[in-house]
């Protein structure tokens, strides 16, 4: 990945460059190692981010998503009467839609249940509105430490780790030190704002434990609610605001998506969100990544090339070009 992204950087002289370097992710989440794979396994990743920068001389803004931690059990939705849907991304949360009075009781004597978030209050806690409401569950269940749920939309693999809830995530970067996720994007524009080339540079399942550098740590919640490694969180920090209810934890993603889709390559993405960093830079912007499709559609990068693999199906790799006339 880091050559791919070298070789594109050279080609392309881009000011603005996003890499996400997802392999330690994937390869602690579905199969077992132990301490010691897995510390060669970061090392070698720190390794790549140290070749990349010397090689291009991009200054770099560093953020670990979150760790991973052993999955103790499921909580099983297929059962309720309402749809419980999930998705392979998540693991701490779950959405409940069309919930029967017995679905929430037997939901509310499960231990390994935390809480089950009535939609009203999500909303107020990141201040939406009645229109952010469109896409939320009734209910938000949130798993215990450890646990995941069983629901539309999980992976046909069954994970060994999952996300932990890390409240703080690590964060370096010579710009300074941001307090929460959703300040990181002033720290980049202020280092594209003065002539500097930036790469934003995001580690999948690396938490505090894990980075191998001296670092900061960085809000990753608010309240009882941290994010997870999807879409929100991502969006969070490219577009420095709490989107969470553009992309919220448990929604149906399957609904009105039909035949006529413009993305269909793109998932459950309807549109390429305005506001993030690539799509307001003047300046050539560069995204090469490992993780998934939510690289070239929230990223903003003029240019995409991404690892198409979905729970290690391998479909290839996929390329996409977001603007032509920049010089």
């Amino acid at each position: 990945m880091t050559d791919t992204a070298l070789d594109l950087t050279a080609a392309y002289h881009p000011r603005f460059v996003l890499l996400t370097y997802a392999r330690q992710y994937f390869a602690s989440r579905l199969g077992p190692m132990d301490a010691a794979e897995r510390g060669l396994t970061m090392a070698g990743v720190f390794q790549e981010i140290e070749r990349f920068i010397g090689a291009a001389g991009f200054t770099p803004v560093i953020v670990g998503r979150g760790g991973l931690t052993p999955l103790v059990g499921t909580i099983d939705l297929s059962c309720l009467d309402g749809i419980g849907v999930s998705t392979h991304w998540s693991a701490r949360y779950a959405g409940l839609h069309k919930a029967s009075c017995a679905d929430l009781e037997l939901l509310r004597s499960d231990p390994n249940l935390d809480r089950a978030v009535p939609r009203d209050e999500f909303l107020a806690l990141f201040g939406g509105s009645p229109e952010d409401a469109k896409l939320l569950p009734e209910y938000l269940l949130v798993a215990k430490r450890g646990y995941a749920f069983k629901a539309l939309g999980c992976s046909a693999r069954k994970p060994v780790m999952i996300p932990d809830a890390d409240h703080s995530i690590p964060f370096f970067s010579p710009l300074g030190a941001p307090a929460e996720l959703t300040s990181i994007r002033g720290l980049i524009d202020s280092g594209l704002q003065a002539g500097r080339r930036v790469a934003l540079i995001i580690l999948e399942g690396v938490g505090c434990q894990d980075f191998r550098w001296s670092f900061t740590t960085c809000g990753n919640s608010r309240d009882w609610f941290c994010y997870e490694p999807g879409d929100a969180q991502l969006l969070a920090i490219l577009s420095g605001k709490h989107r969470i209810f553009e992309h919220p934890p448990g929604y149906l993603f399957h609904a009105n998506l039909g035949e006529q889709k413009e993305y269909p390559l793109s998932g459950h993405f309807k549109k390429v969100p305005a506001g993030t960093v690539g799509a307001g830079f003047a300046g050539r912007s560069l995204a090469v990544g490992n993780k998934s499709m939510a690289l070239h559609m929230l990223s903003g990068a003029d240019l995409c090339v991404e690892c198409f693999a979905r729970n290690h199906y391998n479909q290839g790799t996929l390329g996409v070009i977001h603007r032509r006339d920049k010089v």
